[in-house]
């Protein structure tokens, strides 16, 4: 069984310009790991999810995320945005410092709303969240996710 998210899968200092490019470089690990087999067709469809409803969530964090035929297994990419300003991405308490890209294949409904359920319950924690944006590396980052969000 494939792990949900793995140390290259986690960029530790994320500079974009906004959250479609944020978005873009989270993919583009995905693909780099073998997990997104058309990385133009899950962008559109993380697109298509953000117009319906902005995928900001209080706390500093973004939480784009899609079902697509171009998603291999359940996967995460996570991003933290080191630079003080943040990444808009709709909340209502102002822009993401960690944005966490959740790929599932097409089929995997149940999986796609247990990855967020879970995420949605430790993001919520102030610990965790600086936890991941205090960690030294991607390895820990990945470690940290891994242990309090998929129970490994």
């Amino acid at each position: 069984m494939t792990d949900l998210t793995a140390p290259e899968l986690v960029l530790v200092d994320l500079q974009a310009t906004d959250r479609v490019d944020a978005t873009r470089q989270l993919a583009q690990t995905l693909a780099d790991a073998g997990r997104v087999t058309d990385l133009e067709q899950f962008l559109a469809d993380v697109a298509a999810r953000e117009q319906r409803m902005a995928t900001g969530i209080p706390g500093g964090v973004g939480l784009p995320h899609a079902r697509s035929a171009a998603v291999t297994v359940p996967s995460l990419a996570i991003g933290r945005v080191l630079d003080g300003n943040g990444i808009d991405w709709g909340a209502p308490d102002g822009p993401a410092d960690l944005v966490f890209l959740v790929a599932v294949p097409t089929t995997g409904e149940a999986d796609h709303l247990t990855i967020l359920t879970a995420l949605a319950r430790k993001l919520v924690h102030v610990s965790f969240r600086e936890a991941l944006l205090g960690a030294p590396d991607a390895e820990a980052v990945a470690a940290t996710v891994l242990e309090q969000v998929h129970g490994r």
